[in-house]
């Protein structure tokens, strides 16, 4: 067996196709590999189908390979068009690589598992000696069509919420399905305003879903969101989950903590500790921690309303909760603490839709566990040239898509 009948093997390549040659360059350390199909031959028209069909010309092509061993790989062809009767002149695919791409398919094979075990463009861009824009391309086009087969039919709980993607006040909002055994990223779009939930609604659409089989939407209580819901998933029951309550209390428990600061020198440099509930606290904050609490504090009665605040939310009826946030919301307006009274405000403003967890127990715990791993992927790749990358990778990472990889991809 000669080296040309051994690297056809190697790479899969069926009739009419053969190796013809194949050159290592020993100063420049690279193989290529020349590609060639018999004179006269004939290939199927690519969009009837219709067989032996005649050369009309070629153009010279070349992909990157995989590298053979440590050295760049590169295959090499004159890429066929042929003349059908039926559809005129057509350019024939090659089995190696999809159309329009610099790469064959093994080697965005490749490129896709390194992504996918959380190496970043750049990185490797720099591996196989590629400018990163060029592994941008591979990635969106298969996360781009691993969506367009992506089924959403069977969605009818989601989760929405928005996470910074930019310093400043640059954020995409993130859609998510909440059943357990399908949790997934459905959507990821620029902004945080109503329009980010038409957009979603659309693109439910797009995937087999209906907007109006959405039950229950799970959000915190951005007035836009709500504006959004309201108007393009008409059938949802809207849940504010205890996450996004006890977030509420907290930042009113800081701005309490602020504002006596200035008469409380005791209380500098004590943010997280108020913020960080007991059984989280590490050994170090329990040991600054042990007295606040038990201090004249008016920031320790706003602390205390918020742990109450969040054992409202314990496994219990309805009705049982609907009683208990009654009282805490007296308590609150008695606390004489104005951030504390105008949670209660705002709770009383959102009644509905903070009692309906207690019948959904729906949350965005998950959502807001996702944000993270966005956050990290962020941190990982030191940022994105544009919103398009991050959303790319977000999909990738955390859509749970079918990626496949093929020359008709």
């Amino acid at each position: 067996m000669n080296s040309n009948e051994l690297f056809r093997m190697a790479l899969g390549l069926t009739e009419p196709w053969r190796v013809a040659d194949a050159t290592f360059s020993e100063e420049g350390g690279r193989l290529d590999l020349r590609l060639e199909f018999p004179r006269g031959g004939r290939f199927a028209c690519p969009s009837c189908g219709r067989g032996d069909c005649p050369v009309h010309d070629t153009e010279e092509r070349t992909w990157r390979h995989l590298n053979f061993f440590q050295h760049e790989a590169y295959l090499a062809a004159r890429q066929p068009r042929i003349r059908c009767p039926e559809c005129g002149v057509k350019t024939v695919g090659v089995p190696w690589a999809r159309p329009g791409t610099g790469f064959t398919l093994l080697m965005e094979a490749y490129i896709l598992a390194l992504a996918e075990g959380g190496m970043t463009p750049a990185r490797i861009g720099r591996l196989i000696g590629e400018h990163d824009t060029r592994i941008w391309r591979v990635l969106h086009h298969y996360v781009e069509e691993a969506r367009g087969r992506a089924d959403f039919s069977e969605v009818a709980a989601v989760g929405i919420d928005e996470t910074s993607r930019a310093r400043g006040h640059s954020y995409v909002s993130v859609f998510m399905d909440l059943e357990p055994e399908r949790r997934r990223v459905l959507f990821v779009t620029p902004g945080r305003d109503a329009a980010t939930v038409e957009a979603f609604a659309k693109d439910l659409k797009a995937h087999g879903g209906d907007p109006e089989r959405i039950r229950r939407v799970c959000m915190d209580m951005s007035a836009a969101f709500r504006k959004g819901a309201g108007e393009h998933l008409p059938e949802a029951e809207i849940t504010f989950d205890p996450f996004h309550v006890a977030q509420l209390a907290g930042k009113a428990v800081d701005e309490v903590r602020r504002a006596e600061r200035r008469e409380r020198p005791e209380l500098k440099g004590t943010r997280y500790l108020w913020l960080t509930n007991e059984w989280n606290q590490s050994d170090r904050q329990r040991e600054a921690w042990a007295d606040l609490p038990h201090q004249n504090l008016r920031t320790a009665r706003a602390w205390r309303l918020r742990t109450a605040l969040q054992d409202i939310f314990t496994p219990q009826s309805r009705a049982e909760g609907e009683d208990l946030l009654r009282q805490w919301c007296a308590w609150a307006q008695r606390s004489r603490l104005p951030p504390m009274a105008e949670v209660a405000r705002t709770l009383r403003r959102h009644w509905d839709g903070v009692l309906s967890w207690f019948d959904s127990r729906i949350s965005n715990g998950v959502v807001e566990a996702i944000n993270g791993l966005i956050q990290a992927i962020k941190r990982r790749a030191r940022g994105f040239r544009n919103v398009e990358y991050l959303i790319t990778m977000i999909y990738l990472h955390l859509g749970k898509l079918d990626l496949r990889v093929s020359a008709t991809a």
